[in-house]
């Protein structure tokens, strides 16, 4: 399994060499509805996931299936145009094939961002919460199986998984911009279904401020190779609400392209300053 799993993760990254020559420092994961940051990249070149060896594909409404490569804030970036989710049928190490392949082309600093349902009361929607830490219970851990040392450790630390440096850097843009930034946890779930009000409840109980269906397992994949790791969430809908109202992706799409162009600010400084 992990020579196999390195062959692989070599034969995508020999392909993306090939296509594009220079060396990104920092990786981009977009969530759902926040496909409109790639217009922030000055793009060198596009590669479609099915094009490169043994990648995933992307089958979700709201994400594109391409990598970008180019330049950010003076950055040479590489960007997932839709990213990869375990409720679609992939295995946790599917997932999180783009995340490897980035760190072997050489990517340090790696930026994710998602759109997650809140059971805080403070926060609404078109929020934007910066994760200072998950809780992983419910979705596999990608690491789950033989390990690859060329890849890291078989037990790694997770006491800091999103950079607190990176985490105070985005505080600070953040106030420049006079944007009302939240910060706190994210717990992932599988979905693809939405939670329950008791879900919702018990969500809370246990510590987090958001839930979401992705994010976790790239952080996990990120921290096992070495990567520092910055994450935000677009609050995009509200968990515990009396009145009774029924979520729909339409919606979460919307509150998220709402919330897009502050997430892109801080995200575009952010990597000026790394």
């Amino acid at each position: 399994m992990g020579k196999k799993a390195l062959k692989q993760f070599n034969e995508a990254v020999k392909f993306l060499k090939k296509q594009y020559k220079e060396t990104p420092s920092v990786g981009i994961v977009l969530g759902s509805g926040l496909g409109n940051f790639i217009e922030e990249i000055e793009v060198e070149k596009e590669v479609a996931y099915e094009d490169i060896p043994n990648f995933p594909v992307s089958t979700v409404e709201g994400h594109k299936s391409y990598l970008v490569f180019g330049k950010l804030s003076g950055k040479t970036v590489v960007a997932m145009a839709g990213r990869f989710h375990y409720y679609e049928g992939y295995e946790a190490q599917d997932v999180i094939f783009p995340i490897r392949v980035m760190k072997l082309l050489g990517v340090q600093t790696l930026l994710l961002s998602n759109a997650a349902g809140t059971v805080n009361p403070s926060h609404k929607v078109g929020d934007i919460m910066i994760i200072n830490d998950h809780i992983s219970f419910f979705t596999p851990n990608p690491l789950i199986g033989k390990n690859i040392a060329e890849l890291g450790t078989r037990f790694p630390d997770m006491s800091e998984p999103y950079k607190k440096h990176l985490i105070e850097k985005a505080k600070a843009i953040a106030l420049t911009h006079n944007y009302d930034v939240k910060e706190g946890v994210y717990v992932a779930v599988t979905g693809p279904t939405f939670e329950t009000r008791a879900e919702y409840h018990f969500i809370k109980v246990i510590g987090a401020d958001v839930v979401g269906m992705s994010t976790v397992q790239e952080c996990i994949a990120a921290n096992h190779m070495g990567m520092d790791v910055f994450a935000m969430s677009v609050v995009t809908d509200i968990g515990i609400i009396e009145h009774d109202h029924a979520i729909t992706h339409e919606e979460v799409l919307e509150a998220a392209k709402n919330a897009e162009p502050k997430l892109a600010t801080i995200f575009r400084e952010l990597v000026a300053a790394i």
